[in-house]
């Protein structure tokens, strides 16, 4: 048994990773003052919100709310606990990571995690397969496969390809060689168990291996060779593993995500010969969808690679399809899913129908790129496939194309794009452009009453759902670092008592901060300079502030989290002390800490250092502190004057509030001195 993970360790892996290049194997990023901004993993936007500073290791997004650290970030995109999450960066940085006795979960052989075992036997088969197809004498039809196709031995390497023997055991054989268990290999999808033990997943088929976005090998995609093979299926793809998810995996995707978020172009083929075709022939940009048609989760990954934004100029996404009916339909479901794109979505099919394997072989390289430089948009390839299905010879045939074709002119985001369409269409079913109206008007009215009816069941079901659960908003939100002190429950012993509110407690009694009061913005200021650079912020400036300074109680908790911890040595770095403050933080503040920690500052930064001025930083200081001071000087002064009012009032408490007074305005005067000096 194998307990914690040592905090030392987590520590040492925070400080060796690089938390822009972990968020830049998912998201991409441009650089706003300090911080880097890109489209969130997380949800669904059209303008980007997330946050990253590199600085600090800390990510925040502004739409959904969620943050943290890279560690937090790493646990959530590939939903992951919070112990693989570490093991998982371990491995990549090179920390050799130790467990405390006790406790925790069991490890397996060698102290890794589940998945990077799982990453790891996935690595040696596509070794296993890769040699097989090379150098085997039954991979021979293989060969011929790849060669037929016009794709040599150079080529399989590029890609990987290989070859699962005929026998059915020979990869287990070799799995079990290396040290991996037989749940291990049925758990990957590797193996599968049957009466007589296990057997391997793909038997005589070609193999290519399947990566993730960061390259790790997943699953595989095996196609069928051999006419006498017993599954008829011409395709078989690994099945869902707990690190294969077909739905969010795009076929080359590690190999293009460079070239599609510096052009800002997405080629979507159907098949992975297609994928290679297009990469050998310059289409860099080329994925494929493994097993699966293309949905929306994919459609997110692309858009975040992409920058599919709506403030920057229109991205393309070109669809590849068959010619055949099969492709046809295809498109036309790529097209239903065309709203979801900021960017301009087109199609290409080539002439004859061929795929860009077929058209590589036939016309050579040049033709696979004027395949996609030639692709049409979207939209009039939708109109054109519809109309194509009706009469048009007929009235009937007509009306009915035009009832088809008006749901699809409704969608054109751009008026005047939609306006070309319109006369486009019209011409296509011989109508003037001015008889679609009717029927734009008939398609217009659909809509909304579909909308409205969805709008009603939502909240219908948002009524029944309401009362059940008495969670009301006092949580703190999904946005705070992966902490392992919480892992197995509560702080607190069962019949300890404690005067400390709950995290619960503490997140609903702290309301969010009125950004719109300016000085809360000088204390948000404040604190973002003593999060992001505290090697900024004078040691003697701490002292003069306290707690009670800070008008809103988020703040408040943050700085004295901030006061009890200290400013960083010179010789701390950045992920200790925030690991530091992390520890010292109620878990309902964690999400202000990683927002504080990325928001950037309103003023210019030096561009050598990166940093605000010093005198920038002072002033925040002697603002939140001559504020407080005023406030309680305008307080004590009020309740000196009442004391004055009353015939009762004790001369011992006068004197003492008149004495509070003056040091409170000797303070003050001393603050604006230091500050002219």
């Amino acid at each position: 048994m194998a307990g914690r993970i040592r905090a030392e360790d987590i520590l040492a892996v925070k400080e060796r990773t690089s938390i822009e290049e972990v968020v830049r194997e998912h998201v991409t990023l441009t650089r706003r003052g300090s911080a880097l901004v890109g489209l969130c993993p997380f949800h669904d936007e059209k303008t980007g919100s997330f946050n990253v500073n590199p600085h600090n290791g800390f990510y925040h997004c502004y739409g959904c709310g969620v943050g943290g650290d890279v560690i937090k970030f790493v646990s959530d995109i590939e939903h992951l606990t919070f112990t693989e999450a570490v093991e998982r960066l371990a491995g990549k940085v090179g920390v050799e990571l130790r467990y405390e006795d006790g406790g925790g979960r069991r490890e397996e052989a060698g102290g890794a995690g589940r998945r990077a075992r799982l990453i790891e036997a996935h690595r040696v088969a596509q070794e296993f397969y890769a040699a097989y197809l090379l150098a085997a004498g039954d991979a021979r039809a293989g060969r011929d496969f790849m060669r037929e196709r016009g794709f040599d031995g150079a080529v399989a390497k590029r890609f990987g390809v290989g070859f699962a023997p005929r026998g059915g055991e020979e990869l287990v054989r070799h799995l079990r060689s290396k040290g991996f268990t037989d749940d291990e290999l049925v758990t990957g999808g590797l193996a599968g168990r049957g009466s007589r033990g296990l057997y391997d997943r793909f038997r005589g088929r070609l193999v290519w291996p399947i990566h993730d976005i960061t390259g790790d090998t997943v699953g595989f995609g095996a196609r069928r060779i051999f006419p006498d093979d017993r599954i008829e299926a011409k395709y078989l793809n690994t099945s869902e593993t707990p690190i294969y998810k077909k739905s969010t995996v795009l076929y080359g995707l590690d190999a293009a995500k460079k070239a599609i978020s510096s052009q800002r172009v997405a080629v979507v083929v159907e098949g992975y010969t297609d994928v290679m075709a297009c990469h050998l022939a310059g289409v860099e940009t080329a994925v494929a969808s493994c097993g699966t048609a293309f949905g929306i989760d994919h459609i997110k990954v692309l858009r975040r690679i992409m920058r599919d934004e709506a403030d920057l100029e229109p991205a393309r996404v070109i669809f590849t399809f068959d010619g055949d009916a099969a492709g046809q339909a295809a498109a036309m479901k790529a097209f239903k899913e065309d709203q979801r794109w900021m960017s301009q979505s087109f199609v290409a099919v080539a002439p004859g129908g061929k795929d860009p394997c077929e058209l590589r072989q036939s016309d050579g390289d040049p033709a696979v790129r004027e395949l996609v430089e030639d692709a049409v948009p979207m939209f009039e390839f939708a109109v054109r496939t519809t109309v194509t299905r009706f009469d048009l010879d007929t009235a009937e045939g007509r009306v009915q194309a035009a009832s088809a074709i008006a749901p699809i002119l409704l969608g054109i985001r751009d008026a005047k794009l939609g306006m070309q369409y319109k006369g486009k269409a019209a011409g296509l079913i011989g109508f003037a452009p001015e008889e679609l109206d009717p029927y734009l008007k008939e398609a217009k009215g659909r809509a909304g009453s579909a909308a409205a009816g969805r709008a009603a069941g939502e909240r219908n079901s948002g009524d029944r759902g309401s009362g059940a659960s008495g969670s009301g908003a006092s949580g703190s939100g999904g946005g705070g670092s992966a902490d392992p002190r919480h892992e197995g429950g509560d702080r607190h012993e069962v019949g300890e008592e404690s005067l400390e509110p709950s995290d619960a407690e503490l997140a609903a009694s702290l309301p969010l901060p009125n950004l719109r009061d300016p000085v809360v913005q000088a204390e948000r200021q404040l604190l973002q300079c003593l999060l992001q650079f505290p090697d900024v912020v004078d040691p003697l400036s701490l002292p003069l502030l306290e707690v009670g300074d800070f008008s809103a109680p988020a703040h408040q908790v943050v700085f004295s989290t901030v006061a009890g911890v200290g400013l960083p040595a010179p010789t701390m770095s950045a992920p200790a002390w925030h690991s530091a403050l992390a520890e010292a933080a109620p878990l309902a503040i964690h999400p202000m800490l990683a927002e504080l920690a990325v928001a950037p500052l309103p003023v210019l930064l030096d561009p050598t250092t990166g940093r605000p001025a010093a005198r920038y930083v002072d002033s925040l200081v002697t603002r939140v502190r001559e504020v407080a001071l005023s406030r309680q000087i305008a307080d004590t002064l009020g309740q000196l004057r009442r004391q004055d009012a009353s015939p009762d009032s004790d001369p011992d408490r006068r004197r003492a509030t008149a004495i509070r007074l003056q040091d409170l305005q000797r303070a003050l005067a001393a603050l604006r001195d230091r500050d002219d000096e």
